[in-house]
């Protein structure tokens, strides 16, 4: 039996690597998860949830550069180098997009940045408010620097490259969560209803299909709503959502594998029911069980940025590749497409990989080809 499930699982991964799209979209997969695990190592903009908002630059297009001023508002707070890897800085400075500057006695004058060709306001800051700067000169050394915004800036003058960078662990986390929740449920109430049928299988069946006639997006609507908008709140409602398709593949699947002569050996030898189902049925049907997981994943993300978009989704200043077009979209009429296209071709790519290794999983773990 290893043997055979070894050579299996050998003739399934040797026929997923011939498939480019499959190969291609496994490893666009894994830079996606690189990137949103060292999200704030590489977001220019280290602050929880790239939050460093600076009005006078709002709506900039990619590549756009100015000199940034850093002003300390608050002591800096003592955290942990995992938690700011992990979850980011707490902000304890204003940021001031500035044209110019010039020294004075006691500290520096500074021109803000304005969109016209009008001179922005001067404004004066005293060299006490700059607590590393021993001397004036100090100053632009220290707390004045030239700063490019790769993806522009929003509507609130945030970097948007860094907002899509922790966006996506916004999308990938409630991905696995969902997917997670959605399998736990699924194989559950599947195996029970395909092992144990009668009146088991009935009740099972008759859950499966009340929740299967309600759409999904109205019952993750309802289930959001029931819980409180929030973050977790959309982790949960999305993968209570999710699980009908995998108790529905698991039961049949079940159904099918329980009369098998192994199963039977298995009874005859005085195995118990948990055991059968854990040890010799469930690894037997997971194949499609897989396949589906993939698919789900992708429904999991579009959910998400769904209602993200109509504002019960993760909720401000959490950045989401969804909330991001919601802010964003009327700018596809105002002649900044890219404030609402950027995340939504994040969107696409990422729901199309899934989709492309979903197919090319199904292709290598049929057994028929």
């Amino acid at each position: 039996m290893d043997r055979k499930g070894t050579s299996l699982t050998k003739i399934a991964s040797q026929k997923f690597k011939k498939n480019f799209w499959g190969v291609f979209s496994l490893v666009f997969l894994l830079g996606c998860c690189i990137l949103a695990i060292f999200a704030y190592a590489l977001a220019p903009d280290h602050t929880k949830n790239a939050n460093s908002i600076i009005l006078s630059i709002h709506s900039k297009p990619p590549g756009f550069t100015t000199s940034i001023l850093s002003i300390p508002t608050h002591t800096p707070i003592q955290e942990s180098k995992w938690s700011q890897f992990f979850w980011g800085k707490t902000p304890t400075e204003q940021k001031i997009a500035i044209k110019k500057y010039s020294l004075t006695e006691t500290g520096i004058a500074v021109e803000e940045y304005t969109d016209s060709n009008q001179p922005g306001r001067v404004v004066n800051y005293d060299l006490a408010l700059f607590p590393q700067a021993q001397q004036v000169s100090e100053i632009p050394q220290k707390y004045i620097r030239e700063t490019t915004f790769l993806l522009g800036t929003d509507k609130h003058g945030r970097d948007l490259l860094s907002r899509m960078l922790i966006g996506a662990r916004i999308s990938l986390s409630i991905g696995f969560i969902a997917v997670f929740i959605s399998l736990l449920i699924g194989i559950t109430l599947g195996a029970m209803a395909g092992y144990f049928g009668g009146k088991i299988d009935t009740l099972i069946m008759w859950l499966i299909n009340v929740t299967w006639s309600i759409p999904t997006l109205l019952l993750v609507i309802a289930v959001t709503l029931a819980l409180g908008k929030g973050f977790w709140q959309v982790f949960i409602a999305v993968g209570l959502t999710m699980w009908v398709e995998v108790a529905r593949v698991v039961r049949g699947q079940v159904l099918s594998v329980k009369k098998s002569q192994y199963i039977v050996a298995a009874r005859a030898l005085g195995y118990k029911d948990f055991r059968i189902i854990t040890k010799h049925i469930l690894p037997n049907v997971m194949a499609p069980v897989i396949v589906i997981s993939a698919a789900n994943f992708a429904s999991a993300i579009l959910i998400e940025s769904g209602l993200s978009f109509l504002g019960i989704g993760a909720q401000s200043p959490v950045p989401s590749w969804g909330g991001i077009i919601k802010d964003h979209y009327h700018y596809l009429i105002l002649g900044k497409p890219y404030l609402a296209l950027i995340p939504g071709l994040a969107i696409m790519s990422l729901v199309m990989a899934f989709m492309l290794m979903g197919n090319a999983l199904r292709d290598a773990l049929d057994v028929k080809h």
